[in-house]
Formats: structure tokens, C-alpha cells, sequence
């Protein structure tokens, strides 16, 4: 369903960022006596339309694409600010702008080790046990 012209001068208002209030009033004629309780409900109203809350998400839609980042972008400017560094002779912003663009394309995968004690219940024993022997020999009651 189209909107009026007011529910979309309403809707533009909102994507343009004020407040649904002022959106409102920008929107509909408002009387100097009209109680702002009023213009709060009637906004509120206006957004709980399925109409206009879709006619909002449409007009954000381009504005949300455009400012969306791309891997790409990411790359390229990462690779700007590696390339301004080394120019500068500050090679280790340069090396930690590179590192991160690997880290962005999936180049440079960091890698971390983890020691699991997969001993077996004879292992166990046998170590326990040869603890004991050491203390004894050591002099101590193990």
C-alpha cells in the first residue's frame, strides 16, 4: 500500500535521523496547544504501521550498503596504511599492517599449541610411585 504523502514525509524524517516526535511534527500539522503526550503516541503509532516501518528499512537500505566495509576495502586500506608506514621508515606499524591483512584474507592463521597430559592410569601410578622411590632416597616419608 502506498503511503500518504504525510506517512512518507514522516518516514524520510525518521531516515534522516530525528526523532520519531520530531518526526512527527515535521510531518503533520501540530497545534501550539497540541500535548506533547499526544504527538508521543501518534509517533508511536505511525511506527507500529507494517507500511511505514517497511518504507523506513527500504530508505535505509542503500545508506546501510554504502557505508558497510568489504573485505576488500579492508585490504586495500590496510595495505595504504602498511605502504604510508614504510615510508616512513616505521617498518613495525608496516610489519602490524601487513600481519593484519594476512590475518583479514586468511593468509596468516596464528597458531597456538596445547599440551594435553593423555597419560594412561598405569603411567599415572608408575610416575606416582617413582615419586615416592625419590623421596625416600632423598630421606623424606613419601
Amino acid at each position: 500500500m502506498a503511503l500518504t504523502p504525510k506517512q512518507e514525509a514522516f518516514a524520510q524524517a525518521i531516515v534522516a535521523g530525528v526523532s520519531q516526535t520530531d518526526a512527527y511534527r515535521a510531518a503533520y500539522k501540530v497545534g501550539p496547544r497540541t500535548k506533547p503526550e499526544s504527538v508521543n503516541q501518534q509517533a508511536s503509532k505511525l511506527m507500529a504501521d507494517l507500511n511505514i516501518t517497511s518504507r523506513v528499512a527500504e530508505l535505509r537500505l542503500p545508506v546501510a550498503q554504502k557505508a558497510q566495509i568489504t573485505l576488500e576495502s579492508h585490504l586495500d586500506d590496510l595495505m595504504r596504511l602498511r605502504n604510508m608506514a614504510a615510508k616512513e621508515k616505521q617498518f613495525g606499524a608496516a610489519i602490524a599492517a601487513e600481519i593484519a591483512r594476512g590475518k583479514a584474507s586468511g593468509v596468516h592463521v596464528e597458531r597456538t599449541e596445547s599440551k594435553i597430559n593423555l597419560k594412561t592410569d598405569d603411567e599415572s601410578r608408575a610416575i606416582a610411585h617413582a615419586s615416592r622411590l625419590e623421596a625416600l632416597a632423598a630421606g623424606g616419608a613419601g
